[in-house]
């Protein structure tokens, strides 16, 4: 299969990255993305290969919508810069950064005051951790960030038995917070037992990290939970698998974190996957293979690099 390595500036600060790459792969349907980021290694990049497998040679389910409601992501900026990538956006819920390696609390509290403050009272507010948080802090800072009306805080802290702690700590102190699990369904091992330990109240997806739209499709019927569809930071050819599982889910309560091409300052296509009046439409990406996303050569050659032993690795389990 054809592969080439894209490259493309972030507006902001992202993750600790300021440029995203990643491979786009041609096969027998259309082009498909790989692209874990840089600290992921094998096994784990393993499932990553086969959602790419799956957009590249077997193509999307069958949708049940034609368009996916999304939130507007705001990064860990000052609380102007995020008041303006909120009112920008035209959406009605915001997934708000926080707990970022370098900065304090105040900041995280000024950032989703701004936020609260563009949205108005009927906006949806969400908040995304990463997992840095202990429960005793979490509990602190969700306490204060809650007179701001949370729709849900993801993974506020890292592990499941710590989710589940700080859910019934949550429920004893009358603080009315949603719980969403992230790492600890894609990169745990073991999805259910979020759910066999009462840990979150949400499951967030992530196409690639777990596999294909398929497998996740699956996931979610055995978890049981609603679903929030988000992306892995990709290209408009990676967020279309994500856009397809959301189109595809039975039920789709939540607004999904798939609005993350407005990140970059460019992107593989000339038509990107971007949010009109908060929905993103359901359709084909087309590549721009003569635009200036791709990367260096040696960019292209060290992924290929990386992906060839996933390659080998996968065919000699019958997985490819």
């Amino acid at each position: 299969m054809e592969s080439v390595a894209y490259s493309l500036p972030l507006r902001n600060r992202f993750r600790g990255i300021t440029v995203r790459q990643g491979l786009l792969v041609r096969g027998a349907v259309g082009w498909a993305e790989w692209s874990p980021f840089a600290e992921y290694t094998r096994p784990e990049i393993d499932s990553w290969w086969q959602a790419t497998l799956e957009a590249a040679e077997t193509g999307f389910p069958a949708p049940v919508r034609d368009r996916v409601p999304v939130n507007v992501t705001v990064p860990a900026v000052g609380p102007e810069l995020a008041h303006r990538i909120v009112a920008a956006s035209g959406c009605r819920t915001a997934k708000v950064k926080v707990a970022e390696p370098g900065q304090g609390f105040a900041d995280d509290l000024a950032r989703v005051e701004a936020v609260r403050d563009a949205l108005g009272p009927d906006g949806r507010i969400r908040v995304d951790a990463n997992g840095a948080w202990d429960v005793d802090t979490a509990l602190t800072h969700l306490a204060r960030l809650s007179r701001f009306g949370l729709e849900y805080a993801e993974q506020p802290c890292a592990g499941v038995s710590e989710l589940a702690k700080l859910r019934r700590r949550l429920a004893s102190a009358g603080i009315d917070v949603l719980i969403a699990a992230d790492e600890s369904i894609r990169r745990s091992g073991d999805p259910e037992r979020v759910v066999a330990e009462h840990a979150a109240d949400i499951a967030v997806l992530k196409v690639q990290p777990l596999g294909g739209v398929r497998r996740c499709l699956e996931l979610a019927e055995r978890l049981g939970l609603p679903v929030v569809v988000s992306s892995a930071l990709e290209s408009s050819v990676g967020l279309a698998a994500g856009v397809a599982l959301a189109a595809a889910l039975p039920e789709l309560p939540y607004a999904c974190g798939l609005n993350t091409a407005t990140m970059f300052t460019g992107d593989v296509t000339a038509s990107s996957l971007v949010a009109v009046d908060g929905e993103i439409a359901v359709r084909p990406v087309v590549v721009d293979e003569a635009g200036d996303w791709r990367a260096p050569a040696e960019v292209t050659a060290s992924w290929q690099a990386r992906l060839a032993p996933v390659m080998a690795g996968c065919a000699s389990s019958g997985r490819d």
